[in-house]
């Protein structure tokens, strides 16, 4: 099994990081992640997403990289060079990175055994967005994420927002992949109950 060590905050990261700052990949980087499966995941998902993240990463024999958004902060701008400034929402820039630690950790576990190449990102701001420009920055085969699960918090904040599986499919180009949570919702039951 080969796998790659997550990075943590101190190391480069494509899009963002727990520090005010974000530094672009390297092009050796992004040349060794090129044609990845990127799979979004929160702390606490359901091992599932990322199982079938890296069952599409081996049958396509490409790296995997397990992206966590941190949206209590965001891009304030981006220079020509790929340099992306960062500001915090919230003063509590603290649980980006403690989230960040989860993922690891879980990504650790889970793929633990899997034969395929792995590594974390964490990036900032909307997650459709920031994982948009990821994979055109890393020319991705497939993005994989996870459905909501349902409740009427989220029912709200996907009549604001849309989901990120929706925003991803409408914009940008690359195969999409939504692994259902739970348990499906029979076809008489609202999905979203008010």
């Amino acid at each position: 099994m080969a796998n790659e060590a997550p990075e943590n905050a101190a190391g480069p990261q494509i899009s963002g990081e727990p520090a005010s700052v974000a530094e672009p990949a390297p092009a050796a980087e992004a040349d060794v992640l090129r044609g990845a499966v990127l799979v979004g995941v929160v702390p606490g998902l359901p091992t599932r997403v990322l199982k079938e993240a890296a069952r599409y990463a081996m049958l396509l024999r490409a790296p995997l990289v397990v992206v966590h958004v941190d949206v209590t902060r965001f891009v304030t701008y981006e220079d020509p060079d790929g340099y992306v400034h960062s500001a915090p929402i919230d003063i509590n820039v603290a649980a980006g990175e403690s989230d960040l630690a989860v993922v690891e950790a879980e990504a650790a576990k889970v793929l633990e055994g899997h034969e395929v190449d792995w590594t974390v990102k964490q990036l900032v701001g909307d997650p459709a967005m920031a994982m948009k420009h990821l994979a055109d920055q890393l020319d991705a085969r497939l993005l994989v994420v996870g459905t909501r699960k349902r409740g009427l918090g989220e029912s709200i904040r996907e009549f604001f927002t849309g989901s990120v599986a929706a925003r991803l499919a409408h914009r940008q180009r690359r195969p999409l992949l939504v692994i259902p949570l739970g348990e499906p919702v029979p076809d008489d039951e609202e999905i979203w109950p008010s």
